[in-house]
C-alpha cells in the first residue's frame, strides 16, 4: 500500500489499520487542532490522533497487547509523523 505526502495522515492511519487488523469498526480522529502550539505540534496540523478500533484480532488480548498491535501497524508513522496517539481497542464481544 502506497501513500503520498499529500494524502491526509488520518486516511493513511485508517488504511494501515484496515490492512493490519481487518476491523469491524474503525474511527480515526485528527485532534491536532486541540494541541496547536503545544509540545509536538510541528505546524502541519497532523500530529495528534485518536483511534477507536474494534477487531477480532484483539480477542483474548489485554489492553496493552491490543495497543501493541495498533502501534506495530503504525510504527514508522509513530517514529516520524505522529506525536501522540490515543488508542481505544476492543474485540467485538468486549
Amino acid at each position: 500500500m502506497t501513500s503520498t505526502a499529500t494524502e491526509p495522515l488520518d486516511r493513511i492511519i485508517a488504511d494501515r489499520l484496515r490492512a493490519a487488523l481487518a476491523p469491524t469498526h474503525l474511527a480515526v480522529s485528527n485532534d491536532s487542532a486541540q494541541h496547536r502550539g503545544h509540545l509536538g505540534d510541528d505546524g502541519t496540523g497532523e500530529t495528534h490522533f485518536s483511534v477507536t478500533v474494534e477487531s477480532t484480532a484483539f480477542a483474548g488480548l489485554n489492553r496493552v497487547a491490543r495497543q501493541r498491535l495498533v502501534n506495530n501497524a503504525l510504527a514508522d508513522l509513530l517514529a516520524t509523523r505522529i506525536h501522540a496517539l490515543a488508542i481505544r481497542a476492543s474485540a467485538p464481544d468486549g
